[in-house]
Parts: structure tokens; sequence; C-alpha cells
């Protein structure tokens, strides 16, 4: 069966054309032109992706994707015409996977539907073969071949994102990772100067995680190298 995509977009022309883009690649795709329509959409049956504009006639899209994440853990990605920083750092640290600003190529947005569904899938039930590793780092518990963390025996809910990050600091216990192998692992794209995405993730990981802002006890900085698991 075809994985499902929500499109939430008012701008018709936009809406189509990533539906015939998304439809072309044997995805089932259904449009929303108001974030009410597409939390109507939701009550029926959840998506394996959504794909939100920020401009929206009755919420913005930094709102619905907040909404969406109360109950719903499958990718977000916001499309957006705006271009500043602040605006994906907002997106992504409500949860958002991913970000693209318009103008943006067609060809590029599905390379980025696919890859966030390959992992969301991966997540949401992994393979019978998957190897069957489990790591536990004072009270914190992360298991790989069922994609659940806990901590101190009470789950915290990851998307596969954050789940992806924090496996792959965790696999490097002690080791300091830079934000460019971090993203180009868990993202699989070349790394920017510029991006910010890796650090709006950590921020949200550690914020699920319970971590204090200026000493975290499980994600830390070290300034101008990485990130590291101790």
């Amino acid at each position: 069966m075809s994985e499902t995509i929500l499109v939430v977009d008012d701008e018709q022309e936009i809406a189509d054309l990533v539906k015939v883009y998304l439809e072309n690649e044997g995805y089932r795709v259904r449009c929303c032109a108001t974030a009410a329509a597409a939390l109507e959409e939701l009550e029926r049956q959840p998506p394996a992706l959504a794909i939100l504009d920020v401009m929206l006639p009755d919420m913005d899209g930094f709102s619905l994707c907040r909404r969406i994440r109360e109950t719903h853990l499958f990718p977000i990605l916001m499309l957006t015409a705006r271009v500043e920083d602040m605006d994906k750092i907002t997106g992504l640290s409500l949860g958002a996977d991913d970000y693209m600003t318009k103008p943006f190529n067609p060809l590029e947005l599905v390379a980025r539907v696919k890859t966030l569904l390959r992992r969301y899938l991966r997540y949401d039930g992994a393979s019978a073969g998957a190897a069957k590793e489990q790591l536990a780092i004072r009270g914190l518990c992360i298991s790989r071949e069922e994609h659940r963390c806990t901590l101190n025996g009470k789950e915290v809910l990851l998307t596969p994102t954050e789940f992806d990050i924090l496996w792959y600091l965790c696999r490097r216990q002690g080791k300091v990772v830079s934000a460019e192998e971090l993203f180009e692992a868990v993202w699989g794209e070349k790394y920017l100067d510029s991006n910010n995405t890796v650090m709006a993730h950590i921020a949200r990981l550690r914020e699920k995680l319970g971590e204090p802002p200026r000493k975290p006890r499980y994600v830390k900085t070290v300034w101008g190298v990485g990130y590291t698991v101790e």
C-alpha cells in the first residue's frame, strides 16, 4: 500500500504541483487549504507525512505543527515564502523535521519526502532482521530494535529524527560529534555552515529529556566543536 501524504497549502497552484509530483512517485496525496481542514483529516486518518505551509488563512503553520506534535510523530516538512533563519528555527523547534523555502524545486521536495519517510517507516515498524541493540546511560535507555526511548522508566516520545540524533550520539558515547557529522549522518545531505537544523533539534531533544539549559546531563555542547553524550 502506498503512503499517504497530507499537503496543507492555501495556494492552489502549489498544492496541485506538489500533488502531481508526489503522485507520480506512487504516493497518495490529500490536500487541505486550511489548518481546520487539516485537523479534520488527521481525525479521520493520520498520514505518513505532512507538508505544511507557514502562511495559512486560519492558523499559521507553526501553530498547526505544534497541534500535530501533541499527538502524532509522523514527519513534518514546512514550506514558506519567508527565508529568515528564525522562521526555520521556530519550525524545527516546534517539531518539524525539515524546512523548504518557496520557490522550491519539486524534485528536491520529492527527494526530501523520500528521505523523511524512510526514516519514519524504519522507526514505526522496525524490520524483523533489525539488530537487537540497546544502550543504557544513567537511567536513559534507548532501543534501536523497538525505536523506543525511556528515561528513568518513563517513555520519552521522540520523532524519528530526534531518535536518530540521540542514537547516533549515544553510540559514540564519550566522543564529540560535530554538527556537520551529525547532520550528514542523520539527514544524509551535505552540511552548510549556515544550517541551524541540528541546533534546533538538539534543543527540542533536550527539552523532551528535561535537561537543565545550563548544565544538561546527557546531550552536552562542546563549544566550537560539537555535541557529546558522556
